[in-house]
């Protein structure tokens, strides 16, 4: 009886974050190609924040999307971002194999621990201006909210 109770709490405290975060239907521009955003980064003056993911597989990586990326929150703030997505799926007809190539490059060369999900900001040359990585299950973005704001504040 005392965990139903437990869980019946847990569950309703889940319910409210969700639904606290204003999420939406994301419409966001992200690039694939990390040529390409350091191209747009540079004209556009704007900080690249590259997102590691694995799409298919990574759980935290599916809940970070839905309760930070699909925001109206980040959605805002994302105008002001040159967005990189670097998946590494495990499905095979997710990314072509010449993506997954280039996505691992950048694994071996942004994200040396291999940890998923990773967030990494860079400057129109490349330079990482910081990162974070992972994500609680207690689905909480406030830290990547405070993340991403820094790097506004600090370009």
């Amino acid at each position: 009886m005392k965990n139903i109770f437990l869980f019946s709490i847990y569950l309703l405290i889940s319910i409210s974050t969700i639904n606290s975060q204003e999420t939406t239907t994301s419409n966001l521009a992200w690039l694939t190609d990390f040529d390409a955003a350091k191209k747009a980064a540079t004209v556009s003056k704007k900080p690249i924040l590259m997102y590691f993911t694995g799409s298919d597989w990574c759980t935290p990586c599916k809940m970070l999307k839905e309760d930070f990326f699909h925001t109206t929150r980040f959605e805002k703030t994302a105008k002001k971002l040159i967005l990189l997505e670097v998946d590494i799926p495990r499905r095979e007809d997710i990314i072509s194999p010449e993506q997954k190539e280039k996505n691992k490059t950048l694994v071996k060369a942004y994200n040396k621990n291999g940890g998923f999900p990773l967030l990494v900001a860079l400057n129109a040359k490349g330079k990482v201006l910081g990162e974070i990585s992972a994500y609680s299950m207690l689905r909480d973005p406030s830290k990547h909210f405070s993340f991403v704001e820094s790097i506004l504040e600090n370009h």
